[in-house]
């Protein structure tokens, strides 16, 4: 449960990183313990159709760390940014608005939004063999664009603040090689 009063932070582990759609007012490296970043949700609006859906990141539960990004949002800004935020990421309601404990990188610990994948939702596909990730992701094009692009973007960021993630290293080599 988010305190109303409490600094709001946003734990971005995807496109929140790369295009968060506000300002933070601080951001620092995060992890979030017990999910990992995974390819385990169809994309049927962004990143893919319903006929040709695509893959986009969720949380998925799991014994992991997840490594991201947490943003501050200013106080003022509180209200405009949750609206925006729940617009864009409560649109199919694959995702559950969650708040879990993050741990910064300068050792603070705060309570975060998290956009965590709902498994009982028809859009849940975790244990997808990353191949098949691939090959998806390289042919898949939504309403925000290819799927390659959200890949790219995502891996681009996540090496920008030097966070290592061997799966998508394996998925950006493997989906250049797809589509050519």
């Amino acid at each position: 449960m988010m305190n109303d009063t409490a600094p709001l932070w946003v734990f971005g582990y995807g496109s929140l990183m790369w295009n968060p759609g506000f300002e933070p007012a601080e951001q620092v490296l995060a992890r979030l313990s017990g999910f990992h970043r995974s390819f385990c949700m169809w994309s049927i609006h962004h990143r893919g159709s319903e006929d040709e859906p695509g893959l986009v990141l969720a949380l998925d539960e799991a014994d992991a760390v997840c490594e991201g990004v947490a943003m501050r949002v200013a106080d003022e800004e509180r209200d405009r940014v949750l609206e925006y935020l729940r617009e864009r990421e409560l649109v199919s309601a694959a995702y559950v608005e969650q708040v879990h404990d993050l741990e910064l990188r300068d050792g603070r610990k705060v309570p975060g939004l998290c956009y965590v994948i709902e498994r009982d939702h028809i859009q849940y596909c975790g244990g997808l063999e990353l191949e098949r990730q691939a090959q998806v992701i390289a042919t898949a094009v939504g309403g925000r664009g290819p799927n390659t692009e959200y890949l790219y973007n995502t891996a681009q960021q996540l090496n920008a603040f030097k966070i290592e993630d061997a799966d998508m290293d394996w998925l950006v080599t493997r989906v250049r090689q797809l589509a050519g």
